[in-house]
């Protein structure tokens, strides 16, 4: 049984590992570049407040020299990687039998129905996770110099190749929760041919509902993954702020803001807003603030606020926690796999022919 799957699944196989050369060749041929001139910025020796700029510099120079498409020809990658081993493994797995009558001959010789689901599940899945976290460790090596570059300077959201850990492309693109998606598109078009048993209408179910899912986990389920930390810093410690003027009833409003948490490098910012010394939310500032010899200067708009007593309180997810994230999202779509397929054998072994 296991090496008929294998003579089934090897055009499959032969395209992915066309497409692991293809994806390596590319990584190889630019990488050892990025890597001289992260060598050449000196970041590796630099300390203190000298190594933000000289991060900034390095990801300017990588911008300047043409290397932004080959971040996000990777980064893409990984994202459709899932999508397309969903679509094109797991949704004809049982709806392809179905749909052609091939089952009938499938599930009536000496293998049950059960050891032939396992196989195929079992070698499927493998081989999507394998995929899926090979190409994401290749892009690992071809950007470590740019993840040094953000650690060092905490110069995250500097540019799109310059994004923190936390931030939604990164995310889903390192550590290990790429074979998670794999795992989940695989079984998931696996669950829906057995539903629909129609191939192509199954192709289509299984798109939908895997891009339902990965855009809920970003927005609505990681960022409760864990309880937030809370703090509240002076106005004068954030990176830009703006203001505008308003002559009615709405005052003199201003907005503050900031790329970085000061004392938390790397950090998730998921929340901040201005308070008074009462604590409560503040959207407009004193009309002294505005005035002509107080406006000449960003700094002293920002200091005629902390005069007053405002302050930025902010929520976040410490730089600490990115792999407890990691582990848990994982943790969470294997769970769903686990269910799926335990369905999909409920489903097939209660089947007729």
């Amino acid at each position: 049984m296991i090496r008929l799957t294998w003579l089934q699944f090897r055009a499959q196989a032969v395209t992915a590992a066309a497409a692991l050369a293809a994806f390596a060749a590319l990584l190889a041929a630019t990488g050892p570049h990025i890597a001289s001139m992260y060598a050449a910025s000196g970041l590796s020796s630099c300390q203190g407040s000298s190594c933000q700029n000289l991060a900034s510099t390095l990801l300017q120079q990588i911008q300047a020299a043409g290397d932004t498409w080959v971040y996000l020809i990777s980064v893409a990658s990984i994202l459709l990687a899932p999508v397309i081993i969903g679509l094109f493994w797991g949704a004809p797995l049982i709806a392809h039998e179905l749909e052609t009558g091939t089952s009938a001959l499938a599930w009536t010789q000496s293998i049950t129905r059960t050891r032939w689901l396992t196989v195929k599940l079992t070698i499927g899945g493998l081989a999507a996770i394998a995929v899926t976290e090979g190409l994401s460790l290749m892009q690992a090596w071809w950007a470590a110099p740019i993840g040094r570059a953000v650690g060092h300077g905490g110069v995250a959201g500097h540019s799109i190749i310059g994004m923190g850990q936390f931030s939604t492309l990164a995310f889903a693109t390192h550590g290990i929760t790429p074979l998670g998606y794999a795992a989940f598109a695989f079984i998931l078009g696996v669950t829906t041919g057995a539903l629909i048993q129609r191939t192509v209408p199954a192709m289509a179910v299984t798109l939908a509902v895997f891009a339902v899912v990965q855009i809920a986990m970003p927005l609505w389920i990681r960022p409760h993954l864990f309880p937030a930390s809370h703090t509240v810093i002076p106005v004068t410690s954030l990176t830009n702020t703006s203001e505008t003027q308003n002559t009615g009833n709405s005052g003199n409003s201003f907005v503050l803001g900031t790329l970085n948490l000061p004392g938390q490098p790397g950090a998730w910012l998921l929340s901040s807003g201005t308070v008074n010394t009462a604590g409560q939310a503040v959207s407009t500032a004193p009309a002294i603030c505005f005035t002509p010899s107080v406006e000449n200067s960003n700094s002293g708009f920002v200091d005629c606020l902390a005069g007053h007593g405002i302050r930025e309180t902010i929520s976040y997810q410490p730089a600490s926690r990115y792999w407890p994230f990691q582990w848990t999202e994982t943790a969470i779509y294997l769970a769903l796999v686990l269910a799926l397929a335990g369905y999909c054998f409920r489903r097939l072994n209660r089947r007729r022919s």
